[in-house]
């Protein structure tokens, strides 16, 4: 039987048991496509693989793969372990709402080579955030997830209209409804239930979200009450537009 074998650096975003000892891994390959591997041994206890595939760690990997099959990994070395995302429950809800956005907005035969570097930064900014107590530090990883959320989707379609109400125009929106699209002033959202209010200052935080880097993102002040605010807004723009529940993400929110 012909088979092909290749070379891809890649996140792991999901792991699944297969059988007793092995392991499907659902990745993110750097060329921006997702794609399922078995890790041989990745679930048996002193295997070389099992750490090179731990969740959010990034890896070299040679694959091979045959007619019909899934690919196998044959060789692997760790690029990035990512491993405070591991060790911290706080930062591993995080980066597990970054993966489960990262597999929805990935297609196994779609390049784009935005989405490697743009989740690999984030998952280094969960690692990277400080702060003076755990409340703070909640509020610095919904800021970095929220961020990621609203780049990713932007990036595939679905920006927000922000600077005035999608529906006439008025330009000084009070509501957000990921439904409409963006921003709604009071008139335009009492005709379609479920929009948020959202001040301003709200409104432009949003605004921030999409053009910070997330170097900066680290650094600026935020209030958790803001700061959970946008992770809300964050998963219901993703859910509303990828039309998918993301349990990791729900979960994250109620950490």
């Amino acid at each position: 039987m012909p088979r092909k074998t290749q070379r891809v650096q890649a996140i792991v975003l999901d792991r699944t048991r297969l059988g007793e000892q092995d392991l499907i891994c659902r990745l993110l390959a750097q060329d921006g496509t997702r794609l399922d591997v078995v890790a041989k041994g990745g679930r048996k206890p002193g295997s070389k693989v099992a750490a090179r595939v731990d969740l959010f760690c990034e890896s070299d990997l040679l694959v091979t793969q045959g007619r019909g099959s899934l690919a196998v990994i044959a060789e692997s070395a760790i690029v990035h372990p990512h491993a405070r995302l591991r060790g911290d429950y706080e930062r591993t809800c995080a980066a597990g709402a970054l993966a489960q956005v990262a597999r929805h907005t990935s297609y196994e035969d779609a390049q784009d080579a935005y989405l490697y570097p743009i989740l690999s930064r984030a998952l280094t900014a969960c690692e990277q955030a400080t702060a003076v107590d755990a409340s703070a530090l909640d509020a610095r990883l919904s800021l970095l997830v929220a961020a990621y959320v609203f780049k990713v989707l932007a990036h595939e379609g679905w920006l927000p209209v922000l600077d005035a109400c999608v529906g006439c125009g008025e330009p000084n929106p009070s509501r957000f409804s990921a439904a409409a699209g963006g921003a709604l002033c009071e008139s335009c959202a009492a005709e379609l239930p479920g929009a948020e209010p959202a001040p301003r200052v709200q409104l432009d935080w949003i605004s921030y979200l999409l053009g910070a880097t997330f170097d900066r993102l680290l650094e600026v002040d935020v209030d958790a009450r803001t700061a959970m605010w946008l992770a809300r807004m964050a998963h219901l723009w993703a859910t509303t537009h990828l039309d998918v529940r993301l349990k990791a993400f729900e979960f994250f929110l109620g950490v």
